[in-house]
Parts: C-alpha cells; structure tokens; sequence
C-alpha cells in the first residue's frame, strides 16, 4: 500500500515525515539539508510506494504570504516537475513549529535536544502530516 509523505520545506534544512503503509499514523522519517532534497526523495520513492505529496504552506495569521512562500511554491514546482506522477498538495503550516517545540518539551525531550532544530522540522512535519490524516 501507499504512503504519503508530508515535508516542512526551509531554505537550509527540510523536515519529512511520512504514513504507515495503512495511512493511520504519520511518524518523522528524517531532516535533509535542503539542497538534497531532490535527490533524497527520488532515492526514498524508488524503494517506497507513494501515492501522495503533502508540502507546508507558510501563511501569516492573516493569510498573507511570508519571506518562506516563494520558496515553497519553487520546491512544488520542482516536485512537479520531477514526480509528475505524484499529486501534491499544499497544507496550512501555520504554528507547526511551535506546537513542535511545546510537543517535545511534553514528551520529556531533553534540552540539548530541543534546541536542534532537525527535530523541529521533522516534528512540525509530523503534525502537519497526523493533522491531515485526522481530517481525511
């Protein structure tokens, strides 16, 4: 069965997260430097079944756009481009990372490793990716 991948895209690191075979619970997979973003994924969807993209829209509390939503809509264009098969889609990103920061420091997570921001960006993906399979 297929899975969903769902990435927080950043001009330095990018967080993915990605579903069970089943579609019931998202789990982090990994933070990549942004500039092998591409690469990982063309490596990841050649040894896993995907069946859908799902990319962090940065939006302002207004629905404006923020520094981070060009390069957002470059990285769509690239996932287009280079996955034509997989459809993807843009989910509200908003707040993500700090619910990440207030979900780690629930968890027990150790200060030095809340303070890397690798796991912010997988987190802040994981949440997108469970917020999504919530209302599906």
């Amino acid at each position: 069965m297929a899975r969903i991948i769902c990435i927080d895209y950043g001009g330095k690191r990018t967080g993915i997260a990605v579903t069970d075979p089943l579609k019931i619970i998202a789990s982090a997979l990994r933070t990549i430097e942004t500039r092998n973003f591409i690469p990982f994924l063309k490596q990841y969807f050649a040894e896993n079944e995907v069946e859908l993209i799902l990319i962090g829209e940065p939006k302002n509390w207004d629905d404006s756009d923020t520094h981070a939503t060009p390069l957002v809509k470059k990285a769509v264009e690239q996932l287009k481009k280079n996955f034509p098969q997989i459809p993807v889609e843009k989910v509200d990103e908003r707040y993500t990372s700090k619910l990440a920061s207030q979900a780690m420091v629930e968890m027990g997570m150790k200060k030095k490793n809340r303070q890397k921001k690798e796991n912010v960006d997988q987190i802040a993906a994981t949440i997108m990716l469970q917020e999504y399979l919530n209302k599906i």
